[in-house]
């Protein structure tokens, strides 16, 4: 959710049309970024502020300690059914919430995590639990937890000393049964024997087999652009812009740029409703938000809560900390406005806290002095570049040029940076007055309620000028002149998302059942600012891969780039996803401009529409030719005389994919062969109407090849598999990171069945693609390189053993 709830732009519609005309006309004009903001500063009234602060009610942020016993509750239902994630899920809910039951949800919620393995954070939660006062009389329970923890982890000598604090507890409290007492000293008995096979069976573990993967990875840094490769030159000109160009002859897999966001927040996604019935009191949805940490974005098994908010949770302490530090302070009491007002208005409001007022002060205050000769700057890099080749500069700009682009530091240097934030373009006359209206009216918001905050984070100055700010905020209705420029700075910010803010993503594992073969999908984790990846231009065939780990984005050549070429990446528009027409149109849309990269051009100036709408399309029921035409489609082969609307034709591909999303549901909720029956029958109706390279097909073979693979039938689900990776190399191409993603699939499937051959060949086909587009480091590549290593491992005359 980037933009606010979709109540708050309806009203904030509402009020514009509301305006008087002459006022609208103004905030249409191409007007400078502080004035739009001081015009609609009195236009946001106390019933405007009511009004929204009935709609963020909904998302309470707020402690309860009923709710903490609720989350509880649940989590020990889920506990009992052995669903031990689900479990953990709602204790850390719980924990999120003061009361006096804390020590036992941390207590739970390590019970939980020993069953799944994760033996350090249920270390870890047995100490939070005693730290917050777990009752002495269950203490022999987690301390024997705790031996079997440290016994697992190999660490010994601190087990014993677990084991001799136990038997003291034991024979001290008077207030056990005999039968209690008894079991419990039969378990520790049985404790020291497994402590003592440990410690015989002890050997010598080498440190590591190879070299780590990761020193093979060439890293040279830019010495112009920080976080970039020293293969790519940053260039300026009046067509293009700011861009990357190849220095050097780049190969596949080659990293260009390593970038560690400036700033990030996390999205909240998808919904999963945990609890069976809806009709609860606290909300039992599971979102990106209890999923991963709300500063460095890692998963979270343990999470530590904001002591503010029961919505911000942390990786670890030091996380939390942090985040406190250098935003979370002033965030944590708008909480549930930020939720309101959307991912891009929290966004902005962070850019300005972890820039810190004094820089965001000082380049507003330059932007708005230098204003004329900014222009006259950027006007010169323009002019400077018109006169010279676009692929010029690729040995480095010359001393005099470089500071002639945007964005750069005084000795020329481009850096990951808030300046270059600062500099990213707003696209503000662009953008419709409507938009501009409601993201001004939503930085007000966020200003009002910030003057009612402490702001000597704001203010950073000395406690005299601090004094002075609090106390003009006490005496007057109006913003302070700080707020108004950080007001002026997080519109700026605001603004430049739609263009310049990169979606997170990461590959999760999705809940299927029983299959071996993890089913994955891509998830959207946050917004980030990366200011170098921003210097990135579009093409809808791009010559590079990002992926990300954490708050840290990479971008890899996925082909050769000769020396010259510009450095693309694809903004979503895809040649392979979408056709010509729709592509431009999303481009235009959301970037404001018309795409002219080759792919474009070469389509354009043919016949041909593009991948995607040649694939995905219709075909005739009686001869499977494909179907052309507009509203009544005809079969293409002379042969045939076939018509049908394309109304009949959608209703179909609709209902069909409701069935596949019901067969996709069976998987999940492990019933097999129910979803493999009616993925079959999905499968013959797709013969008949869709093309035999539609991507609706190739997820039914997919989703088949899951349902096999449940069953333990391997060869079936290989041949499905088989069939959906031909639909997505038609589609994406053999080199392309979707195909990378199905091959691993097929590893998988042709390693648990024991076809050894053919499993190698697939795992040195998928590495090969895999490593290039997500490096060697990617947790798909590791696991391939130890179904390569166990195959290896087996007897020879079993290499060649056929299914």
């Amino acid at each position: 959710m980037d933009l606010p709830v979709e109540q708050w732009k309806a009203y904030a519609r509402r009020k514009w049309a509301s305006l008087d005309p002459g006022l609208q006309e103004q905030l249409s004009l191409a007007l400078p970024l502080g004035d739009t903001f001081l015009l609609c500063l009195p236009l946001f009234q106390p019933a405007d502020e009511e009004f929204l602060h009935r709609l963020a009610a909904s998302n309470w942020v707020g402690k309860d300690p009923r709710a903490a016993l609720f989350y509880k509750e649940e989590g020990n239902k889920r506990f009992q059914k052995k669903e031990y994630t689900a479990a953990r899920i709602l204790y850390s809910k719980a924990v999120s919430h003061n009361s006096p039951v804390m020590s036992l949800c941390y207590a739970n919620r390590s019970a939980a995590l020993f069953h799944l393995g994760q033996f350090e954070d249920c270390l870890e939660d047995i100490d939070r639990a005693q730290a917050q006062g777990y009752p002495d009389r269950l203490q022999p329970k987690i301390l024997l937890r705790k031996i079997e923890c440290l016994l697992l982890l190999g660490r010994l000598q601190e087990a014993a000393g677990v084991i001799s604090k136990v038997e003291s507890k034991i024979a001290m409290d008077q207030s056990l049964t005999s039968t209690t007492r008894q079991i419990l000293l039969r378990k520790i008995s049985q404790l020291k024997v497994k402590a003592h096979e440990k410690e015989s069976s002890l050997v010598s573990v080498p440190e590591a087999l190879t070299k780590t993967q990761k020193d093979l990875e060439f890293w040279e840094e830019n010495g112009n652009i920080s976080s970039a490769s020293s293969s790519v030159s940053l260039n300026f000109n009046s067509c293009r812009g700011r861009h990357l160009v190849a220095t050097k002859d780049i190969l596949p897999g080659e990293n260009l740029v390593k970038e560690r966001a400036f700033v990030s927040v996390l999205s909240p996604g998808k919904s999963l409703l945990l609890q069976d019935s809806a009709e609860t009191t606290w909300d039992t949805r599971v979102t990106n938000g209890d999923l991963h940490c709300h500063r460095c974005l890692k998963q979270l098994l343990a999470s530590v809560p904001c002591g503010g908010c029961s919505y911000a949770k942390y990786c670890s302490k030091k996380c939390a900390q942090l985040a406190w530090e250098h935003y979370h302070s002033t965030e944590c009491p708008l909480g549930a406005l930020l939720l309101t007002l959307g991912v891009f208005s929290h966004v902005a409001l962070r850019t300005v806290l972890v820039a810190g007022f004094a820089e965001v002060s000082s380049l507003v205050k330059q932007f708005h002095g230098d204003d004329k000769e900014l222009h006259k700057t950027e006007a010169r890099g323009k002019s400077l570049d018109e006169t010279r080749d676009s692929t010029a500069g690729m040995e480095g700009l010359s001393e005099k040029a470089e500071p002639l682009i945007p964005g750069c530091e005084d000795d020329g240097q481009y850096q990951s940076s808030y300046q270059a934030v600062f500099n990213l373009l707003t696209h503000a006359e662009k953008h419709s007055p409507e938009h501009k209206f409601l993201c001004s009216l939503s930085i007000v918001a966020i200003c009002k309620k910030l003057r009612e905050a402490d702001l000597t984070i704001l203010s950073q100055g000395s406690c005299e000028s601090q004094s002075k700010l609090k106390a003009h905020v006490k005496m007057s209705a109006e913003l302070s002149p700080e707020l108004k420029i950080l007001g002026e700075a997080m519109l700026r910010h605001m603004l430049q998302l739609q263009c310049n803010a990169q979606a997170v993503t990461a590959i999760r594992e999705s809940e299927s059942g029983d299959s071996i073969v993890a089913d994955s999908e891509q998830v959207r984790l946050a917004t980030a600012l990366f200011p170098v990846t921003s210097l990135l231009n579009h093409s809808c065939d791009p010559n590079t891969s990002v992926t990300f780990s954490a708050t840290a984005v990479t971008v890899r050549a996925s082909q050769p780039i000769p020396r010259g070429q510009e450095i693309f990446h694809c903004y979503g528009p895809h040649r392979c996803r979408m056709g010509t027409a729709e592509r431009q149109q999303r481009l235009l849309c959301q970037y404001f401009f018309e795409c002219r990269c080759q792919v474009c051009l070469d389509e354009l100036g043919s016949d041909v529409t593009g991948i995607a709408a040649t694939r995905d399309i219709f075909c005739c029921s009686s001869c499977h030719a494909s179907m052309q035409g507009e509203d009544v489609l005809r079969c293409s082969s002379g042969a045939c005389t076939l018509l049908v609307g394309r109304d009949y034709l959608l209703r179909q591909l609709w209902n069909l994919q409701l069935q596949v999303k019901t067969a996709l549901e069976l998987l999940k909720d492990n019933q097999p062969n129910q979803a493999v029956e009616l993925l079959m029958r999905c499968r013959m109706d797709a013969e008949n109407f869709l093309s035999a390279e539609h991507m609706l097909v190739g997820e039914i073979e997919d989703h088949l090849a899951q349902g096999y693979a449940t069953l333990g039938k391997w060869q079936e689900a290989a041949r499905h598999l088989q069939c959906s990776i031909q639909i997505v190399e038609a589609h994406h191409g053999p080199s392309s990171v979707e195909t990378g993603h199905e091959l691993f699939k097929l590893a998988q499937i042709l390693f648990n069945g024991f076809a050894v051959s053919e499993a190698l060949c697939t795992i040195q086909r998928a590495e090969t693609v895999l490593s290039v587009h997500c490096g060697p480091q990617n947790a798909q590549v590791q696991e391939l390189q130890e179904m390569r290593a166990c195959l290896l491992e087996l007897p020879r005359s079993l290499l060649h053993r056929a299914e």
